[in-house]
């Protein structure tokens, strides 16, 4: 677990920024970010994972020296259009390392899923400030990962709201005077719904979040709220507090953010409207901060705030997760590969919403989740067998 506050830098001017996944939903906001104060960054590199045209669009925009398709498929597309710009032109799971690789101050770790695990890490290897938006990087890799931050020097800045929350209140130098952490979720678009409800709805349905407007696995993940047990294996291992005074609450607003809970039974909390420019611009401008074009919250308009516990029975996936972080070993590891076929499976609508948990409590039981991942090959040979495991499991659903 990080044990003290990271340490803020001398920034240099115009920050330099890589960002990793830029045409997902957080790449396009931290783009947005960018584009507004351009005389505040120089943008060395952009990664996409397909999304070709996108990508060329961002690229003309912001002129960063290199930009990167992960898929091999796109590479002639993106030179062509990139001919002429002075914009270097590269493809392959390769060149997303070695955008990570690349000089840059800081770098948005937002590539969806495991496969921002590397790329993610060579970027900690050489000691960056890295704003943190890849949750599965700490549930897959927590222990190599946290151990690799402290040996290279780097920072990490969560971009998670919930995460973003707590770390703009947590008093690292004073951990041990914190009693809880306390995690809000919105409860997704099913908060209210039966299971037999949840056992016919659709991918539109589920992806279809109340509040925040995300990518297809994340909003799944919401609606599942596995989402909210990953973000309680990420918390052990981005804040100093024992796994069992990290608490889940259900806030439908998504105002309050997160909250810390301190022994003289003060609750610190942060408030925001719900718009992932405001954690996105705070860890892209940390220590300091910048303006950002999200909605001022209006507490009167809002008119009240709720909160309710989660349903641990309508929602399996809560439990899942913090018993695989309880097991410890590679079950989060497990867990999170797991997850990431069901969600595909349920996205192809080769399963239904209610299979996702159960797909993912089948693959732990049928895994050896006791050893544990020492090296990045280890966890990734680990996430490998998992996802075949899950796999094989899926015909049976």
């Amino acid at each position: 677990m990080v044990a003290t506050q990271p340490q803020a830098r001398p920034q240099a001017a115009p920050r330099s920024v890589t960002i990793l996944g830029s045409t997902g939903s957080i790449g396009c906001n931290t783009v947005d970010l960018l584009e507004r104060q351009p005389e505040a960054f120089v943008v060395e590199a952009l990664t996409a994972n397909r999304n070709v045209l996108q990508l060329v669009e961002q690229a003309l925009k912001l002129r960063p020296r290199l930009a990167v398709v992960a898929d091999p498929d796109g590479y002639a597309e993106l030179k062509d259009a990139l001919a002429g710009s002075g914009i270097e032109a590269a493809a392959g799971h390769a060149a997303v390392i070695e955008a990570a690789e690349r000089p840059s101050d800081w770098v948005m770790a937002s590539i969806v899923g495991a496969a921002g695990l590397e790329p993610t890490l060579a970027a900690v290897r050489r000691g960056a400030v890295i704003g943190l938006a890849n949750k599965e990087v700490l549930v897959s890799a927590g222990d190599v990962f946290v151990r690799d931050v402290a040996r290279c020097g780097a920072t990490l800045v969560p971009v998670d709201s919930e995460h973003s929350a707590i770390f703009q209140v947590f008093e690292f130098e004073a951990a041990e005077k914190v009693e809880r952490i306390i995690l809000t979720a919105s409860g997704g678009p099913f908060r209210q719904r039966t299971r037999a409800e949840m056992a016919d709805a659709t991918p539109e349905q589920a992806v279809a979040h109340p509040n925040w407007d995300m990518g297809a696995k994340i909003s799944i993940d919401s609606a599942t709220m596995i989402n909210k047990g990953l973000e309680l294996i990420e918390a052990h291992f981005l804040f100093p507090v024992e796994e069992e005074r990290i608490e889940i609450l259900v806030h439908p607003q998504s105002v309050v953010h997160s909250l810390v809970e301190y022994v003289d039974g003060s609750v610190l909390a942060q408030l925001g409207s719900p718009d992932m420019r405001t954690p996105i611009s705070y860890a892209l401008a940390w220590p300091q901060r910048m303006p950002a074009p999200a909605p001022r919250l209006s507490l009167a308009e809002v008119g009240q705030l709720t909160f309710e516990a989660p349903d641990p029975e309508r929602f399996p996936a809560l439990r899942l997760a913090r018993e695989a972080l309880q097991a410890g070993g590679v079950a989060p590891t497990v867990l999170n590969a797991a997850n990431e076929i069901a969600v595909q499976a349920f996205l192809a609508r080769d399963i239904g919403f209610l299979d996702i948990p159960r797909l993912v409590e089948e693959t732990l039981s049928a895994s050896d989740t006791e050893s544990e991942a020492k090296t990045l090959d280890e966890v990734i040979a680990v996430d490998r067998a998992a996802r075949e495991t899950a796999q094989a499991r899926l015909a049976d659903l």
